[in-house]
């Protein structure tokens, strides 16, 4: 390595960002140094060459959108944030990974201006990459016309060993090539290293032919090299005919003479002696989070060029906008989250009408909605015949085509929900995606992190209880109810019939702060015709069905889904003997726990100790509504092969079965 004064300027960048990242992992005695070390030189050359962004407006729609798919290295992330201008001090990267900084161990979305996604999940960045090109390719289809462009950006990533290995990354790799999303470039950290030792331990397949055979570009570069990683970032955008694959050939922790290529630099700090060492080696200063004057002037420099583009960029923007309102009134619709005032009016109104089953009713809803908020885009995972989501009057994106509203994922599962989470960050889109309720178990990681990142994405899971019927117990949900209601952050609702469909869908639309998912049944259910005030009740998580007026309840069954009906027949049985007994259509757990205790006291009297929760699926979760002194009607066994009405009977989901629990609490 030369001397500090006879370095090139890249060699100064990337020696400051190393060493910014081993300073800041070793004073918090925690980290993962080796990866941002041996990174730190394509980080250099793609931040003060390539990368659009303007550090004074994060926000700018029209920038570059980076994802570090390796969140390990998020130290490295944070340094370049930090020399490129960003609101993000020195003291930070110093408080790496303590409370209360904005520079924790993984990156989080908005945590620090500049950060795009949260990652760290291995492979779940990769995903999220694709569904930020997709999403550019589609505004830009919708956008630019014949006029200068609006939406002309590109999405990098850097991804490492681990990313490649996760099986979501090759089934969004696979979707990426199939669309020729050439506007996605990744940078493969090749270090050949990871937790447990070298990858040859249990890897020895060749990406380059693997992402070959998926349609990507694949270049092969020295990793250390800043003029052949310059090329190759050259190259990659000039490629329109696939995205592009940047295999970087690096050591982990370069620099270090005695954890260099070795394991013991992945998730550990060097140690003191180890990072004097280094900076011996690399002929560094010995000051701790010591940055260059000329690194600070090249990264200010790139500071003003980049916010001279983005005014360039707005006096385009301003000029189209103002010769075409029509284009404006879209833009705005589109980037400012918000709904067409009469959105709500629009959707049908199933009072009246025929039993339908809700997955049906769901997709007369999303055809309405589509019309009326033209941003929504999505897809399913091989399902849409049976999940109803395909939107009839939008064309279909394909290779090299991305002016169309539905996406066909195929059977990708994992890939389409952090795909869409992609979508969703980027902004101007609403993303949903369908599947049978079953299936949320290969999505679960993705649905966690739309949950943590406040993404509002709408899941459609339709076959939602054992009437599924004849497939059996393998593709019958009886946890799946628990295990999304677990998630913090995801508004799950069930509704009970068309009805309550249609308001289900206007509360997934109108949300901004996260994702919602929406469970639905195969089979057909009554209509609702007595739901009262319109859609509210449903909106509040929570409502009765059929109130007697001046009567304290003796019991209250509390029911979800197509169990409703069971709930409703069972009382209409009793006959006199229902009397004072209250049926609850709660499609929400979360809606109706954000409600007032004045409401919730309202629905569920705190005297009326005997209540009944009624739901094709696990107890568990529900004892918090039933109390001590109340009883569940579910399922805690999977299911069987048999038609639905067999099912319904063996299983116990029939008004008769409800009515004889009832009986036996009311005579308790």
């Amino acid at each position: 390595m030369a001397s500090n004064d006879s370095m090139t300027l890249l060699e100064k960048i990337s020696n400051t960002a190393r060493f910014l990242c081993v300073d800041a992992v070793q004073k918090a005695n925690s980290g993962h140094p080796g990866m941002p070390m041996g990174c730190a030189d394509f980080a250099a050359v793609l931040w003060s060459k390539f990368l659009k962004q303007n550090p004074g407006n994060p926000s700018w729609p029209d920038r570059d959108r980076f994802v570090l798919s390796a969140g390990h290295g998020s130290s490295l992330l944070y340094a370049m944030l930090h020399l490129a201008g960003y609101d993000l001090q020195l003291d930070e990267i110093k408080s790496f990974r303590q409370w209360g900084s904005r520079t924790p161990g993984h990156p989080e979305r908005w945590c620090v201006p500049g950060v795009e996604a949260t990652t760290g999940c291995l492979g779940q960045g990769f995903a999220n990459g694709v569904g930020f090109a997709l999403a550019e390719a589609h505004l830009a289809e919708r956008f630019n016309g014949d006029g200068s462009p609006l939406v002309d950006h590109y999405t990098y990533g850097l991804v490492s060993d681990g990313d490649l290995m996760e099986g979501v990354a090759s089934e969004a790799a696979s979707l990426a090539g199939h669309l020729k999303l050439h506007k996605l470039i990744y940078f493969y950290d090749s270090n050949e290293i990871t937790i447990e030792g070298s990858t040859a331990l249990a890897w020895s397949e060749d990406v380059r032919r693997r992402f070959e055979a998926y349609g990507w570009q694949v270049l092969d570069v020295d990793g250390h090299d800043h003029a052949a990683m310059t090329r190759a970032v050259e190259e990659a955008r000039s490629c329109t005919t696939a995205p592009s694959l940047i295999i970087g050939r690096t050591h982990i922790a370069k620099g270090s003479p005695n954890k260099q290529d070795s394991e013991k630099s992945h998730g550990s700090p060097l140690g003191e002696d180890e990072v004097e060492l280094t900076r011996k080696n690399l002929e560094w200063p010995e000051e701790p989070f010591f940055v260059p004057d000329e690194v600070r002037e090249i990264f200010a420099e790139r500071a003003a060029a980049m916010a001279a583009a983005e005014q360039a960029w707005q006096r385009t923007f301003d000029e189209r906008m103002e010769k075409a309102p029509d284009l404006a009134r879209l833009w705005k619709e589109y980037h400012d989250g918000g709904l067409p005032a009469d959105l709500p009016g629009l959707l049908p109104d199933f009072r009246g009408q025929d039993k339908m089953a809700t997955r049906a009713a769901s997709g007369k809803v999303l055809q309405q909605a589509a019309r009326g908020a033209g941003n929504l885009i999505g897809g399913s995972a091989d399902l849409a015949p049976s999940n109803k989501t395909f939107i009839e009057e939008a064309g279909t994106i394909g290779p090299g085509a991305f002016g169309g509203s539905n996406i066909h994922f195929g059977v990708r599962e994992h890939g389409m929900a952090s795909v869409l989470n992609g979508v969703g960050l980027h902004g101007g889109l609403r993303p949903y995606c369908g599947t049978f309720l079953v299936f949320a178990d290969y999505m679960r990681p993705a649905i966690r992190m739309a949950a943590m990142s406040h993404i509002p994405v709408i899941y459609v899971f339709t076959h939602d209880s054992i009437f599924v019927g004849e497939d059996g117990p393998t593709h019958q949900p009886i946890e799946h109810l628990a295990v999304l209601r677990a998630i913090p952050g995801l508004t799950v609702i069930r509704p009970a019939d068309p009805v309550e469909t249609a308001a289900a869908w206007s509360v997934a639309l109108a949300r901004k702060d996260g994702p919602t998912a929406l469970i639905l049944t195969r089979q057909k259910v009554p209509v609702l015709n007595d739901v009262p005030d319109g859609l509210s009740p449903v909106e509040r998580g929570a409502y009765v069905l059929d109130r007697e007026e001046g009567e304290k309840p003796g019991l209250v069954i509390l029911a979800t889904g197509s169990e409703v009906h069971a709930a409703l027949d069972a009382k209409e049985r009793m006959g006199e003997a229902g009397r004072g007994v209250r049926v609850v259509s709660m499609p929400s757990w979360e809606l109706f726990d954000a409600q007032s205790p004045e409401y919730r006291n309202e629905i569920i009297p705190p005297d009326c100790t005997k209540r009944l929760a009624v739901e094709a699926g696990l107890s568990m979760g529900w004892w918090k509504y039933i109390g001590s002194h109340g009883a569940m009607h579910g399922i805690e066994t999977y299911g069987a092969s048999a038609p639905g009405g067999v099912l319904a009977e063996k299983y116990g989901m029939t008004g008769e079965a409800v009515a004889r629990e009832v009986r036996r609490l009311l005579d308790s």
